[in-house]
């Protein structure tokens, strides 16, 4: 190592919290534009690989672009370019090369080699990412259940065993759980086994959840979107949920379920779920699917979308291609543009032209929001039917049901009991057969 780069490796930034000093790790990071693809992509890409590293607590030191006319099987970039690449991350004192792409397990190992550093893909960042933000059990069964699966195949070449510690620093250096994991081929494939009982138990008892919920005829509507789009915000918003609030990607990772109701108004159940990012690997999107189960089970979709984002189609697109893969995609969908508060009024009359359907709300002001849980009920109303009952007051217990499974339109008293017009689901109506005016 020469003085000047031992120098820059002192200079480098730390925090110190309490008594301990944490390096925050220097990150380079490197997108591809292969035939076909478009720079302004890969580049809004690379800009939300950026965002993502700053989440998983690295600081980013540069990005490079590179354009290959096909995929090198051995270094993803080619030997030449790696070398190249690799002399700039030696002078600007790099810690971890993040590539904005899949590597296969051999093309990590020999970019390693030639960086002399740590190498990680995208999948491999979020993943890291999800292991810091996973509180629930069920969300750290999936974390784990991920992070061994990523790993497993990427032993080769690394001994027998090696190590890692849940505390360590670093995106590289993360794993789940509070022990050491001793990451050899057949402890891994044991605690595979573990761990898929475990998320198989865990998950059955979601599903009784799920379906107790369901019995109750309470619709649900499940709050999708872009990481970062303020589902949190929104769900907050509309039930006073408390759900932490952060502007990071991926800041709440559990769903969170919570009831809204409102006076003559039919109550439903609102949902907020994981966020989704461009490129979401598939292998993240089926340890995953029983937190994204949420979404397939849900009455209606509320896809929130960022409105400040300046690729909106692309923001759209990556959603629903989720939502697909999921079995969601078949799911009613009410598509709202959030954040209208950060709109000028040019940038309001594009949106309204592009999206003439969508509904432009803010979750911080609450600027149509009223509109939105119009909406929501409107949505909702397919499949209920109007009744008109005089239900008598020692039968309060229907009047009750009432209010819990349907929407009150209009509700008076008389002298012999309650005067009701409700819309409820089909599959109740019966319950109120003999009450009818």
């Amino acid at each position: 190592m020469t003085q000047e780069h031992a120098s820059r490796r002192r200079r480098r930034l730390t925090a110190t919290v309490t008594d301990l000093t944490v390096t925050v790790q220097r990150a380079f990071l490197i997108g591809v534009v292969l035939p076909g693809g478009k720079d302004e992509e890969e580049e809004r890409s690379l800009e939300e690989l950026a965002l993502l590293t700053d989440t998983a607590g690295a600081e980013v030191v540069d990005m490079e672009l590179v354009r290959r006319s096909e995929i090198d099987p051995a270094t993803y970039i080619g030997k030449g370019k790696a070398k190249e690449l690799a002399q700039v991350a030696q002078a600007m004192d790099i810690d971890v090369v993040i590539f904005d792409h899949q590597l296969t397990p051999a093309q990590q190992r020999n970019l390693q080699n030639l960086f002399g550093c740590d190498v990680v893909d995208r999948e491999g960042l979020i993943l890291d990412i999800f292991a810091q933000h996973a509180r629930s059990k069920i969300g750290a069964l999936q974390v784990e259940l991920a992070l061994l699966r990523y790993h497993l195949p990427r032993l080769r070449g690394k001994g027998k065993s090696m190590s890692q510690q849940a505390s360590g620093a670093g995106i590289t250096n993360r794993g789940p759980g509070e022990t050491k994991l001793e990451l050899d081929r057949r402890r891994i494939l044991t605690r595979i086994s573990k761990l898929e009982r475990e998320l198989k138990e865990s998950t059955s008892h979601q599903e009784t959840q799920r379906k107790k919920r369901r019995s109750s005829l309470t619709p649900q509507v499940s709050i999708v979107g872009y990481t970062n789009a303020g589902k949190s915000t929104l769900l907050n918003a509309l039930t006073d949920a408390d759900v932490l609030v952060e502007d990071r990607l991926f800041a709440t990772l559990d769903p969170t379920v919570r009831r809204f109701e409102k006076p003559g108004q039919r109550p439903f159940l609102l949902a907020d779920t994981v966020g989704f990012v461009r490129r979401l690997p598939h292998g993240l999107v089926e340890s995953f699917r029983s937190t994204l189960q949420e979404a397939a089970d849900a009455d209606l979709l509320i896809h929130l979308v960022d409105a400040t984002d300046p690729d909106l189609p692309g923001q759209i697109a990556a959603v629903r291609e989720v939502l697909s893969e999921i079995g969601a995609d078949a799911v009613p969908e009410l598509l709202v543009l959030n954040k209208s508060d950060a709109l000028t009024n040019g940038q309001r009359q594009r949106i309204s032209n592009l999206y003439p359907d969508a509904l432009l709300v803010s979750a911080i002001t609450g600027e149509g929001l009223e509109a939105l849980v119009d909406a929501i009920n409107t949505a909702l109303a397919t499949g209920l039917v109007t009744l008109s009952l005089a239900i008598p007051y020692e039968r309060g217990d229907l009047v009750a049901a009432a209010h819990q499974m349907g929407e009150v339109v209009d509700e008076k008293h008389d002298e012999n009991g309650t005067i009701l017009d409700v819309r409820v689901p089909a599959a109740v109506a019966a319950r109120f057969e003999g009450y009818s005016r």
